[in-house]
């Protein structure tokens, strides 16, 4: 039986990326909710961002199949969304006066360790419900950092696997050729 050419994949939901997505989402959709004020326009550009950052990684995953170039496209796309979300959480600190803590300090550290260890948002959504504005938005730029690391790493292996197996159209004329050579055709 011949290999197929077009490997099914596109199971976003386990890759840790997507996980970390949703937990930045879910932390996104309740922090914008509770803390910025009702016609805010950054309650809206946050959950967006938020959305468009775990939206993408699906889409990449699910486009992953038939072309690495909107794979890679995707996820960078989500990379930029998640960026933006950053800023949006910096700037609530900075401007209220409170503190984006340093990454030496005590608190920093351990939050590292949880998000690190931690990909439910289950968990998130719980942890959050008796935290501070700053704690909140502490923990969700600790998760967009440690996201972007992690989606860095994921663009550098799609591009591996580009070089390493080609494209779609380099697999199909490959899997035509080979299917012709045992069959005589």
């Amino acid at each position: 039986m011949p290999q197929p050419f077009l490997p099914q994949r596109g199971n976003y939901r386990n890759l840790i990326a997507y996980q970390k997505a949703e937990c930045i989402y879910d932390i996104t959709f309740f922090f914008a909710n509770k803390f910025l004020s009702k016609g805010d326009r950054t309650v809206d550009q946050m959950i967006q961002a938020a959305r468009s950052g775990k939206q993408n990684i699906a889409e990449g995953s699910a486009a992953s199949t038939s072309s690495r170039e909107s794979e890679i496209k995707l996820l960078n796309v989500a990379r930029a969304s998640f960026q933006e979300l950053l800023v949006d959480y910096e700037d609530f600190l900075r401007v209220r006066g409170l503190l984006q803590w340093p990454s030496s300090d005590m608190r920093s550290i351990r939050t590292r360790q949880i998000c690190y260890a931690r990909n439910e948002s289950s968990f998130y959504r719980e942890a959050i419900q008796v935290r501070s504005p700053e704690t909140i938005a502490n923990i969700a730029i600790t998760l967009i950092h440690q996201e972007d690391v992690m989606l860095r790493k994921l663009i550098e292996k799609v591009q591996q696997q580009f070089l390493q197996d080609g494209g779609i159209r380099e697999q199909m004329t490959h899997a035509r050729l080979e299917y012709r050579k045992r069959n005589g055709g």
